[in-house]
């Protein structure tokens, strides 16, 4: 058979080709080698020196984290610019104070210090500090409201937890409790359900894109933090797609404990924001605001519990759905209060957006089949007027009593 024969054929009826092991090395190290050469090249010639100006070098400064105590004000920094940076002076509300370094020394690309600032800040007041390299850039960080950083001490976590409590176990385990409901339910008011559970997810997954978002914009830029998030929910989504189903699609408990985990996530990522606002003191978390979290929530416990209707679940089942999705707000109020590094929470953010759209697919798929696990046949009597007004539900439900929560 010719060459152009063998080009023509389809890939599964090519025959395959046998390489010994040293002709595949060097089928992967000529093209290594010769980048290599390349690079070093570039570097040893140096074109771009003709482009060279006496220009300071662009430098980035990124705030990660602030403590404030007794001793002053604290600030966590990353370096992002090209070159090594060294921050020379501080400034704080427009008077210069001394400072230290730790450790000290030149900033290289990406590495990070304290700077520790003896300033007799002011509680409840605003402040001010300017970071200035000594290239004679400027970095501006604004303390909104000063609060002392809250301490690991038993007392504070215990409260943190009750809180955490209140935000996510007892909401999701309200919602559970709807459950003999759900069993009574005919098809097509089932069918409603399912898709007020698509409605929740949606408005979930938007929700925690959002606040993955944001944290990404806050961290250093060289972390390319909406790129990451992007990438992440993408992969994290794949992943768990390709896990749930490695037996079929999921349904009854599998779909329950996947939704939960999902849910668990997404309350993992709330519970960073009102740890943040507790650190910051910019959200006063009184009762009320409380009571609207655990409303906002109830509808997280009856959507896990949906693709349970028609199984007989035990009393432990519902026990362990309501820890996987509620507790994570106590761990995600734990690490916002001590100041979580913003490219670490808009990577755990990310993760769960990519489980809450693995979920949203699943759900999605789930009622469309049906009970009875049809495909095709189903999609125009699962498209009626009970899943889309669930669906449409679920979303202004879950919006509205968003905006009394909202940090």
């Amino acid at each position: 058979m010719s060459s152009v024969e063998d080009c023509e054929m389809a890939p599964s009826e090519r025959k395959p080709v046998r390489r010994s092991a040293w002709s595949v090395v060097a089928l992967i190290a000529v093209p290594l080698i010769l980048l290599g050469l390349a690079g070093a090249w570039l570097i040893a010639a140096d074109p771009l020196r003709v482009f060279s100006t006496s220009a300071p070098p662009v430098e980035k400064l990124t705030v990660e984290r602030m403590i404030l105590d007794d001793d002053g004000i604290h600030l966590k920094v990353r370096a992002g610019g090209s070159e090594p940076m060294v921050v020379a002076q501080v400034q704080v509300d427009d008077a210069y104070w001394r400072f230290t370094q730790t450790p000290g020394g030149q900033l290289p690309r990406l590495s990070s210090a304290w700077l520790h600032v003896p300033y007799p800040w002011v509680e409840g007041d605003a402040h001010v500090v300017k970071l200035v390299t000594n290239t004679g850039a400027t970095f501006e960080h604004e303390i909104e409201v000063a609060v002392a950083t809250p301490r690991g001490v038993a007392g504070g976590l215990r409260t943190q937890a009750i809180l955490g409590f209140f935000v996510g176990i007892l909401p999701v385990a309200i919602g559970l409790m709807f459950f003999p409901l759900l069993q009574r339910l005919r098809s097509e008011e089932l069918r409603f359900v399912l898709a007020l559970t698509c409605g929740l997810l949606v408005f979930l997954l938007a929700d925690m894109l959002e606040d993955a978002f944001e944290q990404a914009l806050r961290a250093a830029p060289a972390f390319q933090g909406p790129v990451m998030v992007v990438l992440v929910a993408g992969v994290s989504s794949l992943g768990l797609i390709a896990l749930g189903r490695r037996r079929g699609a999921p349904r009854g408990l599998a779909l329950a404990t996947f939704i939960a985990l999902g849910i668990g996530l997404h309350n993992f990522g709330e519970g960073l924001a009102i740890g943040a606002a507790l650190a910051a003191g910019a959200a006063s978390l009184g009762a009320f605001l409380v009571l609207g979290f655990t409303v906002h929530n109830v509808t997280e416990g009856i959507g896990i519990a949906a693709p349970l209707a028609g199984h007989r679940p035990s009393v432990m089942t519902f026990a362990g759905l309501a820890l996987l999705a509620g507790a994570p707000a106590i761990l995600g109020i734990w690490l916002g209060s001590y100041a979580i590094a913003p490219q670490w929470a808009a990577l755990a953010l990310a993760i769960g957006a990519g489980a809450i759209l693995q979920v949203l697919f699943e759900v999605g798929a789930y009622t469309l089949r049906g009970k009875e696990g049809r495909g095709a046949a189903k999609v125009g009597v699962a498209l009626d007027r009970y899943a889309l007004s669930g669906l449409l539900f679920g979303i202004a439900f879950m919006y509205v009593t968003a905006l009394a929560i909202k940090i």
